[in-house]
């Protein structure tokens, strides 16, 4: 005989495998009284799950939706097709999902039997991804840091910087960022005494989990997805160019991500762009580029490399012919 618990489980698993069952036959499957039955419908109601009661000769038991979603209970083949498609999402094509994939790929992988790991493993090793743009990250390591960060523990990690320069890290994780197609870590670092991001496909070794620690509050004002880009836009280069770009805040953040520069009103049709000056030739080109009437105010550098590419492209066009080809 199965205990309550385990029946309500067992109940709950059968009405969501059909989209109907009658009174009848879902007792009969049960091996308990209709009384019983009704009992346990409704102390699935009182836990949140839609249950809907239907009378007449067709009349029986069906899962509808709901205003909230409850526990869902899935059999083997459905938790490994769910975690091999989020596992999909996490680091394919799919735009703006990537978040939301992260956090539930933890939930299903961190509830899944040890049973299920190698068939998960071996299906995931057989998938081939599609080519995409920016570098690949495992899933697998994602959800190691992802579930540090819920869990608040200690991580240890060999890092390798742009510069190609190997550090060995401790840190504190804080969360999992998803921006400008990369993947990043933020975290604090307990040697530096400090907030952190680390690209997280620079990551050069398997990360040890550590012991717990006491949360503290994040970096700037909790908006991790927000600090991430100010610091890959201000933080990566030793000069920062200001440029007032001549059109609308709301028209600029279409079309400038926040990784590229941070953006401030000037006024109603005018716009601060704040971002990394070096390389300069890339902030020229797309600022020719956007098609837009610009101030640059400064570095005095970036002022002295904009009159030279103007220089040049002048004199590119008075050496041509009327005809628009070179002197034989």
């Amino acid at each position: 005989m199965l205990t309550a618990s385990a029946r309500l489980l067992s109940l709950l698993s059968l009405l969501q495998s059909r989209p109907h069952w009658s009174g009848a036959t879902l007792a009969e499957r049960m091996q308990i009284h209709p009384r019983t039955l009704r009992r346990d419908i409704d102390r699935l109601r009182q836990l949140g799950y839609p249950i809907h009661a239907s009378t007449g000769v067709a009349g029986g038991y069906a899962f509808r939706a709901g205003r909230a979603l409850p526990p869902l209970l899935l059999d083997d083949e459905e938790a490994l097709a769910a975690a091999i498609a989020l596992r999909t999402a996490v680091t394919g094509t799919i735009s703006g999902i990537e978040q939301t994939a992260i956090t539930a790929l933890v939930k299903i992988e961190q509830a899944m039997p040890p049973r299920l790991r190698p068939r998960l493993e071996a299906l995931r090793s057989a998938i081939l991804p599609t080519d995409q743009i920016g570098p690949l990250v495992d899933a697998g390591r994602l959800t190691t840091l992802a579930a540090a960060c819920r869990d608040q523990v200690q991580l240890a990690f060999d890092y390798t910087d742009r510069e190609g320069q190997p550090s060995s890290r401790q840190v504190e994780p804080q969360g999992v960022v998803h921006t400008d197609r990369r993947w990043y870590l933020v975290a604090w670092d307990c040697l530096r005494a400090d907030w952190r991001t680390f690209r997280i496909d620079r990551i050069a070794s398997a990360p040890v989990v550590g012991a717990h620690f006491a949360p503290r509050a994040g970096p700037g004002d909790g908006d991790l997805r927000r600090w991430v880009a100010r610091s890959l836009s201000l933080g990566q280069y030793p000069d920062e160019a200001r440029i007032i770009l001549h059109a609308p805040l709301a028209a600029l953040r279409q079309r400038i991500p926040a990784s590229a520069g941070v953006l401030e009103v000037v006024d109603g049709q005018r716009c601060l762009l704040r971002c990394g000056a070096n390389p300069m030739g890339s902030v020229i080109y797309w600022l020719l580029a956007m098609d837009l009437e610009f101030e640059v105010v400064g570095p005095p550098a970036l002022i002295e490399r904009l009159r030279e590419t103007g220089e040049r492209v002048a004199r590119s066009l008075t050496a041509r012919p009327a005809n628009g080809w070179p002197a034989a």
